[in-house]
């Protein structure tokens, strides 16, 4: 078995009216929120990619259809616990992650330590394991102009030695 394996995950969702915002398990106030199948967390989806990239096990659309109504609405923390454990059950765990949220409103700052805290808890590590960071793209492109937000994660995965 390779004693570890690295991961690239992306994610993109559109933001509209009507819908929460949820960005690492956290619900923030703002007046749009992602659009999508499922609660459309951009962030534990970037995580989730990564975590099944570095295994070449595909990506969360392969593992949680939007096509299967079993995800309508799903809570991504679920999703992502549940990618833990085919990291898991493919005998590695989560060495750490370091994710970036490309967004340009709101602020995210004082929800930055919460995303840390729910992504280690569903990943089975320590936040000091799990890096987010937020930036804006100075008003550029489709995250700069509000019309949604992206996310990119890395991760290393190391054998499991127990």
């Amino acid at each position: 078995m390779i004693p570890f394996r690295i991961g690239h995950g992306y994610d993109v969702h559109r933001l509209v009216e009507e819908r929460k915002l949820i960005l690492g398990g956290v619900e923030i106030p703002f007046e749009k929120g992602l659009m999508g199948h499922s609660d459309a967390d951009v962030l534990l989806h970037a995580v989730s990619d990564a975590l099944l990239g570095a295994l070449a096990l595909g990506d969360i659309g392969k593992h949680f259809p939007d096509t299967d109504p079993a995800y309508a609405g799903a809570d991504s923390l679920k999703l992502l616990e549940c990618v833990v454990e085919k990291v898991h059950a493919c005998g590695y765990v989560v060495g750490n992650l370091d994710a970036t949220i490309l967004c340009q409103r709101p602020k995210l700052a004082p929800y930055i330590v919460q995303m840390r805290e729910n992504i280690a808890r569903a990943c089975g590590v320590s936040a000091e394991q799990v890096s987010v960071k937020a930036t804006t793209e100075e008003k550029l492109g489709f995250t700069g102009d509000g019309s949604g937000i992206s996310a990119h994660c890395v991760c290393l995965l190391l054998k499991n030695e127990e």
